[in-house]
């Protein structure tokens, strides 16, 4: 099976190039254009695809070749673009930097080649001009199976300066399909782990959007740039499924030495060797009620894990620990991603009953599965304020940042994995929990130090490591399957 969806990867020498200004930019102009727009991010991050989907009006999806496998990029690209006209992908870091001690692994240019996509690279020119192309040529030929096909040259002092670029660059054979004058920065405020996300800042971070697509509209050739998305190869591969990927899983082998691992190859059906569908009268149970929190205290969750779940036969429902005194009605489980509950410590805590009720559904033995912010939410205390109190454990603010890859293996049954799951994960928190690991642990990581982290206790897996269930979509079942018989 082939599939074409025109598409082009942002990239650039290093961070702040302006990868960000100019993928969300693009995004929104085209989407202004009446093009249905697809955004991506490479990487982990959880903040720049909040600001895609404000741009384009779609969810904003990770491709993590680390955390999901290279199997999975190109599928889960495709799931995401299903229906668009133009796919804008932003990279991550600079264009080779990838997994740290994985070679290419992960970068931007290795998920450019799974996708067969057309490379910009978005240069910093604002200290350089013959420089450039020297800078242009060294990537664009630094791997033949990269395509960079061409530049929008960021931070030009004036005329004279954008002549003399343009000037060296065609020495170098690549176009120029933009250039963005030395402006304000655009109103995307920073705190301790990036942007400040889109759900705590909608009124302003609406009006960043528009200036980003404005100044790209102003200094970029978008009819070029859809040219040269056009261009992109077919891609010899479904998308991916929720479904079909849990019909494939079979039962009783979702997780123990399952994809997401080292050494396990990660497919469409995790450990499955062979498709396999539920005989009739073994479908999925329906209608057990998962929550998932979200609002500006929670902002994270791969879309993918709710597509999941529903997939497995629950009912997906929302809610704000910041405003909702209670989960929904007929809560079975519960669901708490990242976010910044240390920003929000005051509001959390005064939310008592939340809080209570939270604790009341896990001491019933219910599936709570929580990452990084809920892990700190579940905690006894945050920075001296109240939390629910599920686990025994307090947490608190730091200046040194954990930041990384990991793998990791679960050392104890939950109601997420059996133990011997092998997964990867991924630290990004100026936090630290005492102590770092429960009478049960959730996981074993190695790296950057050989350690048991997180917690597991009745229904409850709590930990700091993101993890991207696709990668082991059996994961989603056991946790439906659980909900429905704690």
């Amino acid at each position: 099976m082939t599939a074409s969806v025109p598409r082009l990867v942002i990239a650039a020498p290093s961070s702040g190039s302006g990868k960000t200004t100019v993928a969300t930019g693009l995004m929104a102009a085209f989407a202004a254009r009446g093009l249905a727009v697809s955004p991506h991010k490479v990487g982990p991050d959880y903040i720049d695809p909040g600001y895609h989907a404000l741009a384009s009006g779609r969810v904003g999806r990770n491709l993590d070749a680390y955390l999901c496998g290279p199997e999975l990029v190109a599928p889960l690209f495709l799931h995401g673009a299903r229906g668009c006209d133009i796919a804008v992908v932003e990279g991550v870091m600079g264009m080779f930097d990838g997994a740290a001690g994985e070679g290419e692994l992960a970068s931007t240019a290795h998920v450019a080649k799974l996708l067969r996509a057309p490379v910009v690279l978005v240069v910093d020119a604002s200290s350089q001009s013959r420089s450039v192309a020297a800078l242009v040529h060294g990537f664009a030929s630094w791997d033949p199976e990269v395509r960079v096909g061409g530049v929008i040259l960021n931070k030009v002092a004036s005329d004279r300066h954008e002549a003399l670029l343009r000037e060296a660059l065609e020495s170098a054979g690549v176009p120029v399909f933009g250039v963005l004058r030395r402006v304000a920065q655009v109103d995307t405020p920073s705190r301790h782990l990036g942007l400040v996300p889109v759900a705590e800042r909608r009124g302003a971070a609406v009006d960043a959007v528009a200036a980003m697509a404005a100044q790209v509209e102003r200094g970029c050739d978008l009819e070029g740039l859809v040219s040269l998305a056009r261009g992109a190869g077919a891609l010899s591969c479904a998308a991916w499924d929720a479904a079909e990927v849990l019909a494939q899983t079979p039962e009783g082998l979702d997780c123990a030495n399952a994809g997401g691992g080292v050494e396990t190859p990660r497919g469409a059906g995790n450990c499955a060797t062979s498709p396999h569908r539920p005989a009739p009268g073994h479908e999925p149970p329906h209608g057990q009620v998962i929550a998932i929190a979200g609002g500006p205290a929670f902002t994270f969750s791969y879309a993918e894990h709710a597509e999941l779940l529903t997939a497995a036969g629950a009912e997906v429902v929302p809610f704000d620990p910041l405003r909702d005194e209670q989960l929904p009605d007929g809560t079975a489980g519960l669901v708490i991603g990242g976010g910044f509950p240390e920003v929000y410590a005051a509001e959390l805590s005064a939310n008592e009953p939340l809080r209570k009720a939270v604790a009341a559904l896990a001491e019933t033995g219910a599936p709570v599965a929580a990452e990084c912010a809920g892990l700190l939410y579940l905690c006894r205390e945050l920075d001296g304020q109240p939390m629910c109190g599920v686990l025994d454990a307090s947490a608190r603010m730091e200046d040194r940042l954990t930041l990384g890859y990991r793998d990791a293996v679960a050392v104890s049954d939950s109601s997420l994995a059996v133990a011997g799951t092998r997964m990867r994960g991924h630290e990004f928190h100026r936090t630290v929990v005492e102590p770092e690991a429960g009478d049960a642990a959730a996981w074993g990581v190695r790296v950057p130090r050989r350690r048991l982290e997180g917690f597991v206790q009745r229904g409850v897996h709590a930990s700091y490591l993101h993890t991207h269930w696709a990668s082991v979509p059996g994961v989603a079942r056991r946790f439906v399957e659980r909900c429905r018989t704690s």
